[in-house]
C-alpha cells in the first residue's frame, strides 16, 4: 500500500464503481469503502429481480467488493448463501484486481407474498449458511469460512463471520438504494468497512465466545468482562454514526464521508481501486463444463434441434453448442 494522502474538506471526488482503501493511524484502523453504481445496476436490472431481491443482492456485492478487493494476488473472493428463505442462493464473485459478477434464485410466489412493506435482508434469507471463499488457483488450497444464517442481516453475519474465523475487531455497514437521476432510476450500492488492526496483538484480541454449559458454582461467562480497546470503541461509534443515504447518494463522496468520520483524527486514503461488471463465462469454459459429464448426461442435454442450449446465471448470455464440440457421440 502506497504512503497515502490527508484528506481535505474540499475534495469533492465522487466516483462510481471504486473501492477506497483507508487508515487511520490514530486509532489503528484500516478499512475501505465502496461505491458501486452502473456495474451493480447493470447485474440487478439484467435479471429484472423484485425490488427486495435487487437490494438484498445489491448488498452482497458491496459485501463482496468490500472483502475481495483486499487481495494481493491474483485470484477469486466468493461470497454465497443457501438458505430456506424466499432468496435460497445468493452467488457474488469478485475476481482480482476488478471484476464483479453476482446472481441470486429465489421464489417469486414466498417474495411476493411478504408483500409491499420495506424488507430487511433478515426477511428475505431465513435458515442456512453463508460462505466466504477465497481461490488462489489450482496451485493452491481453498481458504473458505463458513457462518449459519440464523435470521439476521448480511451486515450481522459479516460480523459473526470476522468474529469466529478472523478474530479482528470489524465494523461493516452496507445500503443499497434505487435512485432516480438524468431522467432515469438506477440502483446503486455502498458499503463501509472498518478493522482494528494494532500493532500488538493483545490490543486486538477479541473476547472468548461462550464456553457452553457451565457447572454449577462456576462463574458464569461474561462476553463484556473484557475490556474493549478505547481506540477501537472510538472508531466503531463513529462507523455506527454512518447512515443508510451518505453510502448510496453521489452526493456524499467516499472521500467527504471519511473526512466527516475521521477528520479530527486524520484520515489518509489511498489509490482507489476500479470495479467493473464482467462475467467469466466462455465458449471454451462452457465446453469444459459439458465435458466434465459423462457420456450419457452429455447426451441428454442435447435438445430436440440437435443443439445444446446454455445460459449463463451470471450474464444472462446464451451458448448455443455444437454437439460435436463437446465431443458427444450420438451413435454411443
Amino acid at each position: 500500500m502506497t504512503s497515502g494522502h490527508e484528506i481535505s474538506p474540499s475534495v469533492i471526488d465522487g466516483a462510481d464503481d471504486v473501492a477506497l482503501p483507508f487508515s487511520v493511524e490514530a486509532l489503528d484502523v484500516r478499512g475501505r469503502v465502496v461505491r458501486l453504481g452502473p456495474s451493480v445496476d447493470t447485474i440487478l436490472r439484467r435479471h429484472g429481480y423484485p425490488d427486495p431481491v435487487a437490494r438484498l443482492l445489491g448488498e452482497a456485492a458491496a459485501l463482496t467488493v468490500l472483502l475481495g478487493s483486499s487481495l494481493k494476488f491474483e485470484g477469486r473472493f466468493q461470497l454465497q448463501t443457501k438458505t430456506d428463505g424466499p432468496v435460497e442462493m445468493i452467488v457474488v464473485d469478485f475476481e482480482a484486481p476488478d471484476r464483479l459478477r453476482a446472481t441470486a434464485r429465489f421464489d417469486a410466489a414466498r417474495v411476493e407474498a411478504l408483500g409491499g412493506a420495506p424488507l430487511k435482508g433478515a426477511d428475505l434469507l431465513g435458515q442456512g449458511h453463508l460462505a466466504m471463499t477465497i481461490d488462489q488457483g489450482s496451485e493452491f488450497s481453498r481458504y473458505q469460512g463458513v457462518v449459519a444464517l440464523e435470521g439476521q442481516s448480511l451486515e450481522e453475519a459479516a460480523h459473526q463471520y470476522f468474529r469466529q474465523s478472523e478474530q479482528i475487531p470489524t465494523q461493516v455497514r452496507l445500503a443499497v438504494a434505487e435512485q432516480f437521476a438524468n431522467g432515469e432510476t438506477g440502483y446503486r450500492a455502498g458499503g463501509l468497512l472498518v478493522q482494528f488492526l494494532p500493532q500488538s496483538i493483545d490490543r486486538a484480541r477479541l473476547a472468548d465466545l461462550p464456553p457452553g454449559d457451565i457447572p454449577e458454582g462456576h462463574a458464569h461467562f461474561d462476553a463484556g468482562a473484557a475490556p474493549e480497546d478505547d481506540a477501537w470503541v472510538e472508531a466503531r461509534s463513529l462507523v455506527n454514526t454512518v447512515e443508510d443515504h451518505e453510502l448510496v447518494d453521489p452526493e456524499v463522496s467516499s472521500e467527504r464521508l471519511l473526512y466527516r468520520l475521521f477528520h479530527e483524527r486524520g484520515v489518509r486514503v489511498f489509490e482507489a481501486q476500479a470495479v467493473h461488471e464482467r462475467c467469466r463465462c466462455s465458449q471454451d469454459r462452457v465446453l469444459g463444463m459439458i465435458r466434465s459429464f459423462s457420456p450419457q448426461e452429455r447426451r441428454d442435454m442435447i435438445a430436440e434441434d440437435g443443439r445444446i442450449g446454455i445460459t449463463c446465471e451470471f450474464c444472462s448470455r446464451r451458448y448455443d453448442i455444437d454437439p460435436a464440440e463437446a465431443e458427444i457421440d450420438p451413435a454411443e
